[in-house]
């Protein structure tokens, strides 16, 4: 699987790289959709834990998801889906979060985008046998991520982001999961 990320983005890379077309000027406005796919590290931790974050898990993070409205050519409202699968006891799971965010544009290609929202640790979606019998946690999260628009045509983009995602996810008996995500990926975003 991570062969297979390596070989996607360096298909995008030399796809966008190798084109020779003039820049027609990116019109955002409107509704705004957008999907990102890359790999980076989880580290995980839980408060009944002697050594927190002992161990970090490199992985695969898709799909990541925007969904939202240009307020101006500059700043858009987005509710964004990050998050990555971790190992946990044999199983893998998912550290998510839902996380409403503004992102804003500070030069014609490079953004930055923040938000607070909902973390969400739950198994893997082909590791559930009985949805009663799994642990299902929510909690709070925050996520801050900057990306650069490599290519840009008219009503889409696509970019190099990289995404820090914190969040702790309650459990039973008053104790908690912290979750650490670092994200490194290419962003396709439809205007």
């Amino acid at each position: 699987m991570k062969n297979l990320l390596i070989l996607v983005l360096t298909i995008c890379t030399f796809t966008v790289f190798g084109q020779n077309v003039e820049n027609t000027g990116i019109q955002r406005k409107g509704f705004v959709i957008g999907l990102g796919i890359g790999g980076g590290v989880v580290s995980i931790s839980d408060s009944n834990q002697e050594v927190p974050f002992d161990e970090a898990q490199g992985g695969i993070s898709l799909p990541n998801l925007k969904l939202g409205w240009m307020v101006n050519e500059r700043m858009a409202i987005l509710a964004t889906f990050p998050g990555m699968t971790y190992e946990y006891e044999g199983k893998d799971r998912s550290f998510d979060a839902f996380i409403p965010t503004i992102q804003y544009w500070v030069k014609d290609r490079w953004w930055i985008n923040g938000g607070i929202g909902l973390a969400m640790d739950f198994p893997a979606f082909y590791e559930v046998d009985d949805v009663e019998e799994e642990d299902w946690n929510l909690g709070c999260a925050v996520a801050a991520s900057t990306g650069y628009e490599i290519f840009q045509k008219e009503k889409f983009a696509i970019d190099l982001q990289t995404r820090l995602q914190l969040g702790r996810a309650f459990l039973d008996n008053d104790e908690y999961r912290d979750g650490v995500v670092f994200t490194v990926g290419v962003g396709f975003t439809w205007y």
